[in-house]
């Protein structure tokens, strides 16, 4: 389905080599649309999270460009959010003053952030946990910190690096229909890195599938519009087509490589 809308990131023709050498993009391009979720999945070391790390501008590319068309902004840090695959929590601070971080860190006093980090917390269920402590929390409650600090910047755009990755099945399917919730009530962009087929093909209204290194997109498939799923999607005819054709095109890849 093509997109009618311009995008909010468009990155053309990245490069991306580190300094001992290793190229870990080439020929990378790829468009972010406002309001959708799009899923970056593919084999362990192909650039997934260097593309986030593009996108944030915590990397620059060695060639390319990354660009927010039709913005006359040059630093929007301000509206990214990111969560990483691990919660990354002060562990000597409660849940409150970890959602409350990123705020402080914009010179945002404990007292004018309040109702910021109440809404927060209530989004993803943890308003009651507040005062406790991330030793105190399940890896999955501990994920959900995570998130409410991000979405604590309001972000537009919030970049995921596997973040489900540690959790059990349960945690994990719990999780995928709560973030499905929140983008719909917050109305933002997910870029949603993943290794997990089912995963991509259970969230995303579209999935870029990524080389084996160096990474560039080889295919893109559109996937269910945003919003939450209904309990029966996963059982459906639907998301089986959606897991075939996702693993057909990563066998390919696969047997592209070993020639």
């Amino acid at each position: 389905m093509m997109q009618i809308a311009p995008a909010l990131v468009s990155l053309r023709e990245i490069t991306k080599i580190f300094s001992n050498g290793v190229t870990a993009l080439a020929g990378f391009d790829l468009d972010v649309f406002a309001g959708e979720f799009l899923s970056l999945l593919g084999p362990s070391g192909c650039g997934k999270s260097t593309v986030l790390r593009l996108i944030a501008g915590l990397a620059q590319p060695t060639q390319g460009s990354v660009t927010w068309p039709g913005s006359s902004d040059t630093d929007h840090r301000g509206e990214i959010g990111f969560v990483f695959q691990d919660p990354t929590l002060m562990p000597w601070a409660n849940v409150a003053d970890n959602v409350w971080l990123p705020l402080r860190l914009r010179g945002m006093s404990k007292h004018a952030a309040r109702n910021r980090i109440a809404e927060s917390l209530a989004l993803v269920g943890l308003s009651d946990f507040a005062k406790t402590y991330p030793r105190e929390l399940s890896g999955g409650m501990r994920m959900r910190v995570s998130i409410a600090r991000a979405l604590s910047l309001r972000p537009r755009l919030l970049l995921m690096d596997e973040p489900f990755a540690a959790l059990d099945e349960i945690a994990r399917f719990r999780l995928n229909d709560d973030l499905l919730r929140l983008q719909s009530e917050l109305r933002c962009t997910i870029v949603f890195v993943t290794h997990s087929v089912y995963e991509s093909a259970y969230l995303s209204s579209r999935i870029a599938i990524v080389s084996p290194r160096p990474g560039r997109v080889v295919a893109e498939i559109q996937g269910e519009g945003p919003g939450p799923r209904s309990k029966e999607f996963r059982a459906s005819a639907r998301y089986a087509a959606l897991c075939g054709q996702i693993s057909q095109i990563l066998l390919d890849q696969t047997a592209e490589e070993r020639l």
